[in-house]
C-alpha cells in the first residue's frame, strides 16, 4: 500500500446526510414519494420537486384534520387519545373535508347523531 488516500473509508465528516424531507422542513418522506410516482407510472417523468409538493399538501391535510379531531376530543371528554370516532365527527362536520372524504368509510367511526324532525316532539303552545 502507498499509503495515499483513505482506502475507501469515505468522508469523515461530524454531521450525516441531511434527508430531502428535512431540507424542505416536512415530516413526510419526500424521497419515498418521489419513488412512489415514478414507479406508479402516473407520468413518464417526474420532477424532483414533485415529492416536495405532494409531501407538504399531505402534511397540510394531516395537520387540519388532526386539529379538528383534537378540537372535538376536548368538546367531548379529557382524555388524551383520538380515537376514529373523533376523526369521523371532524371530517362529517367540516363541509370541504367532508366533500374531499365523502365516499371514505372510517372503520369504528360510527355515524353523526341526527334525529329526524318529524320524529321530534311537537311543541306545545303555551298559554299566554
Amino acid at each position: 500500500m502507498s499509503g495515499k488516500g483513505k482506502g475507501g473509508r469515505g468522508k469523515k465528516s461530524g454531521k450525516a446526510g441531511t434527508s430531502k424531507a428535512a431540507k424542505a422542513g416536512l415530516q413526510f418522506p419526500v424521497a419515498r414519494l418521489n419513488r412512489f410516482l415514478k414507479k406508479g407510472k402516473y407520468a413518464g417523468r417526474v420532477g424532483v420537486g414533485a415529492g416536495v409538493y405532494m409531501g407538504a399538501v399531505l402534511e397540510y391535510l394531516c395537520a387540519e384534520i388532526l386539529e379538528l379531531a383534537g378540537t372535538r376530543r376536548q368538546r367531548q371528554q379529557r382524555s388524551a387519545r383520538i380515537v376514529p370516532r373523533h376523526l369521523q365527527l371532524a371530517v362529517r362536520n367540516d363541509e370541504e373535508l367532508n366533500k374531499l372524504l365523502g365516499s371514505v368509510t372510517i372503520a369504528s367511526g360510527g355515524v353523526l347523531p341526527n334525529i329526524h324532525a318529524v320524529l321530534l316532539p311537537k311543541k306545545s303552545k303555551s298559554k299566554a
